[in-house]
């Protein structure tokens, strides 16, 4: 993990603080009562809007609620079922391939560690990080996606591009038990004020005080 000062580090807690009092009921943005459903869905929101996938995920879900049933279920109609997310092709494949390894390999039930995880097709790390954050409460990491990647550069928490190098920088600046939390928090941020473009500076008390690096201010 990168050596973080504790002006940083302190830094970084005071951000933390801020964010919670805009945005005090951090959660998952996905719809899912089950790990399994928190996988496909995430698994869906590559590429395609979190709104549009709590509506695919709606009727999927009812026609095939458990591993073994997408495992069995025919590849063209799974495709169908999900084709407005965007490269539903091989996203269900993704599903499918990820659904029999589930009931063969793990019993039916969604692994809960980092590796195990990552054996599944179409888990990659930020995937494993929504799920063992938002199904299991497990902080293994912290999930970066476009919003965590633009917030974490303007806020100078990290001076990298590839995700793995800012979640280390992340992971390395704030407690543990924040992980999770912390990208809900930037990504309603990066939602809802601080956005990759617009007309107009927000004037965001968070931006203002921690956006060293944010268009908001220049």
């Amino acid at each position: 993990m990168p050596r973080k000062t504790p002006d940083q580090k302190k830094r970084a807690q005071k951000l933390l603080s801020e964010l919670y009092q805009h945005y005090p009921n951090p959660h998952c943005a996905l719809n899912f009562t089950s790990p399994f459903e928190l996988l496909v869905a995430t698994i869906l929101s590559a590429q395609c809007t979190d709104v549009r996938v709590n509506i695919v995920t709606e009727d999927l879900f009812r026609m095939w609620p458990e591993p073994k049933d997408i495992a069995e279920a025919p590849i063209q109609e799974i495709e169908e079922a999900i084709r407005t997310t965007g490269f539903y092709r091989n996203k269900a494949k993704s599903i499918k391939e990820s659904a029999k390894k589930i009931v063969e390999e793990f019993g039916g039930d969604v692994p809960q560690t980092m590796d195990e995880l990552l054996s599944l097709r179409g888990a990659a790390r930020k995937t494993a990080n929504v799920v063992l954050g938002n199904a299991f409460g497990i902080n293994e990491g912290v999930v970066v996606d476009t919003h965590v990647k633009r917030l974490a550069n303007r806020f100078g928490l990290t001076r990298h591009q590839d995700p793995v190098k800012i979640e280390r920088d992340l992971m390395a600046l704030f407690p543990k038990e924040e992980w999770t939390n912390l990208s809900h928090l930037l990504i309603a941020h990066g939602r809802a004020v601080c956005k990759a473009r617009f007309a107009e500076n927000p004037d965001h008390p968070v931006c203002n005080t921690y956006g060293i690096n944010c268009i908001c201010n220049k």
